[in-house]
């Protein structure tokens, strides 16, 4: 009898531990942009869950920064009761910061939730985290301008290589090397801050007539802009929007 009801006892456990472990908060973006001219950035949290959450939001830097972060979260922490919205605000607290180049931070925003009446109950606070992106108000190129800034090139025919020569950072998606029609190259994403370079390995060596690379940049509204670099374009090392 054991043999038999182990496994529905299993699934019927996932089943109510699925059903709480379920998260509840929603984010009206996937990334925050603060131009620097602005007194704040904000973003909007619906709380989807069935009951009342504490909502937790804190920054982040980037890498393994731990010095004390130019910003402010308001409000830190706050109950959040079913169905209601909550706006997070950033607030710059006015130290300097790079003139020349964007600066990343990143934003978590946690459900807490209520203690379970029910016993033998398991609850997980689900926490998002996604980028926060100072922009300085006075560049020299157009964010929309940022991916025809990144410098391409084949290395010895084993290495795609790419430098960040803008002040914006880059997130690419999908990049994809094709080489007499077959495929040496595919990485899902990567991202690159303003002067940073990258090396993505061949799974076969390639050279640039005949080559064609393909990938997306994610913009400030969370969509893919599909771009493309052919065999005419290895020379300057530019990609051009498949839309152009």
């Amino acid at each position: 009898m054991r043999n038999v009801f182990a496994p529905v006892i299993g699934i019927v456990l996932a089943m109510s531990i699925g059903a709480e472990a379920r998260a509840g908060i929603v984010l009206n973006t996937t990334r925050v942009v603060y131009p620097a001219q602005d007194k704040e950035a904000v973003l909007s949290v619906l709380n989807n869950n069935s009951s009342s959450i504490l909502l937790q939001s804190w920054l982040e830097a980037d890498g393994e920064v731990t010095q004390a972060l130019p910003f402010v979260v308001v409000p830190p922490l706050v109950q959040l009761p079913s169905g209601a919205r909550q706006t997070v605000r950033i607030i710059h607290s006015g130290a300097a910061m790079p003139a020349d180049r964007e600066s990343l931070f990143w934003l978590n925003v946690q459900e807490i939730p209520q203690a379970s009446e029910r016993e033998n109950v398991l609850q997980i606070g689900i926490r998002q985290r996604i980028k926060l992106f100072y922009r300085p108000g006075r560049l020299n190129e157009r964010v929309e301008q940022a991916p025809a800034q990144l410098r391409w090139s084949l290395a010895h025919g084993g290495v795609l290589k790419v430098l960040n020569t803008g002040p914006y950072y880059v997130t690419l998606v999908d990049i994809q090397l094709t080489s007499g029609g077959r495929r040496v190259l595919h990485k899902k994403n990567s991202m690159l801050a303003p002067g940073q370079s990258a090396d993505y390995e061949l799974q076969e060596h390639a050279q640039a007539q005949g080559a064609r690379l393909n990938f997306s940049v994610i913009n400030d509204h969370g969509a893919l802009v599909p771009y493309r670099l052919s065999s005419a374009d290895w020379s300057k090392g530019q990609a051009q929007p498949l839309d152009s």
